[in-house]
């Protein structure tokens, strides 16, 4: 089986060199010329080129593989384009990794057979990790998303964990909470915030930091 890994960054690089050290055949592919190079010695071919070229993509061979594992996120553009690009060559499995809930939805619509969030879960990951008595406290997790720990502040008091106000006003995915010392990360509509909960939410660096400024 060969495997196709698109966009190297931390995320992909790990992917693609995890895959050729189980002896995987794979292909690995980038615009950057030293991620390429980097990836070079752990798989079977890395090629840079532009992955939302499907006549590129065709030359390169890469309609022949079975299983392509796109890892692009934060140009999104460039990932949906990749997907449109992988499906139209006729490749049977795309696995999608995706930054935003909506985006994921997109590349579900257009093919891939699995979306993955690999933010999301390394922010529940982070959790439980976080000190718990700090007032507001951030996380790094890319260049461009964060993740912010918070005691609930008055104007989430009485909201549903589910509630779209989160994102809808704030753009930031709740996705993790603390009541009376245990930790959930599944909700049910509910499941209201209350006085002295803890909150962790995920978010672009951006919106983390304008939320900083309202708690």
């Amino acid at each position: 089986m060969t495997y196709v890994v698109i966009g190297l960054g931390k995320f992909g690089f790990h992917v693609a060199k995890g895959l050729g050290q189980q002896g995987e055949k794979v292909i690995a592919i980038d615009n950057d010329e030293e991620k390429v190079r980097d990836i070079g010695e752990f798989v079977q071919d890395a090629i840079m080129l532009d992955s939302t070229d499907i006549r590129a993509l065709r030359e390169a061979g890469i309609g022949d593989a079975e299983v392509a594992i796109v890892s692009i996120g934060e140009n999104i553009e460039a990932s949906i384009l990749t997907v449109m690009a992988l499906k139209e060559l006729g490749i049977q499995t795309v696995i999608a990794k995706a930054i935003t809930q909506v985006h994921g939805q997109i590349l579900s619509k257009l093919g891939a057979a699995k979306v993955i969030y690999p933010e999301m879960e390394s922010a529940k990951k982070l959790v439980k990790r976080i000190v718990a008595n700090m007032l507001y406290e951030t996380i790094d997790l890319s260049t461009s998303m964060k993740l912010a720990k918070m005691t609930v502040p008055a104007f989430w008091v009485g909201t549903s964990i589910l509630s779209p106000i989160f994102e809808d006003e704030y753009e930031v995915k709740a996705i993790a909470y603390k009541h009376q010392d245990e930790w959930h990360t599944s909700f049910e509509k509910d499941d209201i915030l209350e006085t002295g909960d803890i909150l962790v939410v995920l978010g672009e660096s951006n919106h983390i930091e304008a939320l900083s400024k309202k708690v």
